[in-house]
């Protein structure tokens, strides 16, 4: 897929377990159905809570309009535009990105560098892969949870100290080889910048994932 998706290619069910998967890794409430998509309270000091949505439903309309507070995330598996056109003119649209899933190739086991260290821990069904290096800081890290069919890859950071060094790609194998099924699509949301190292490990975009706010200036 080049990035542009109609609502109809979009697999409502890989969306659902996502979302739940991400709750678990997350350790936040469980998405609840929502005006045709689904709502997670996140309640944290960034964001209230997020609605999802598959398609470009009225819905998603009706509901921007009854929204009147800051940090209420709304997101559509479409492009920023088709969002956009949904939206009273005071919402802003957020940098994009895309929803990937893997490859069936899994991914090679890939060695560190000298003097890196990595460590792979599981509490309450969330993985953590951790890499530090020489001097015992952290210089990259990820998560993952698997659930409803899905697992997750959530929050792949390197350091920038440390980056270009195929740190990210040994935190996704990693994480990888905890898979419990090999049944389980593998899924994540990445950025501009992780979709690029994404697609270079295989990965493909399965569609756009927009994402819109009010401002915090904005009453």
């Amino acid at each position: 897929m080049n990035g542009s998706a109609s609502a109809d290619v979009v697999d409502r069910d890989l969306i659902a377990g996502w979302l739940h998967a991400r709750s678990i890794a997350r350790a936040l409430p469980m998405p609840v159905a929502d005006h045709g998509g689904w709502r997670v309270d996140t309640r944290s000091e960034q964001e209230w809570c997020r609605y999802v949505f598959t398609d470009p439903a009225p819905a998603i309309a009706e509901l921007a309009q009854c929204i009147t507070q800051p940090r209420v995330y709304v997101k559509l598996c479409q492009d920023d535009a088709v969002l956009r056109a949904l939206l009273p003119s005071h919402w802003q649209i957020c940098a994009p990105s895309w929803m990937m899933t893997a490859g069936a190739t899994p991914l090679a086991e890939t060695g560190l560098p000298d003097g890196y260290l990595p460590t792979v821990e599981t509490i309450n069904g969330v993985v953590r892969v951790a890499i530090t290096g020489a001097d015992g800081a952290l210089a990259a890290s990820g998560y993952a949870a698997e659930a409803s069919g899905v697992l997750v890859y959530d929050r792949i950071v390197t350091n920038p100290d440390h980056q270009r060094r195929g740190l990210g790609r040994a935190v996704m194998s990693l994480l990888q080889a905890q898979r419990r099924s090999s049944a389980s699509r593998e899924v994540l949301v990445a950025t501009a910048q992780g979709r690029a190292l994404y697609t270079s490990l295989g990965w493909s975009v399965h569609c756009p994932y927009a994402t819109a706010v009010i401002p915090d200036a904005v009453p």
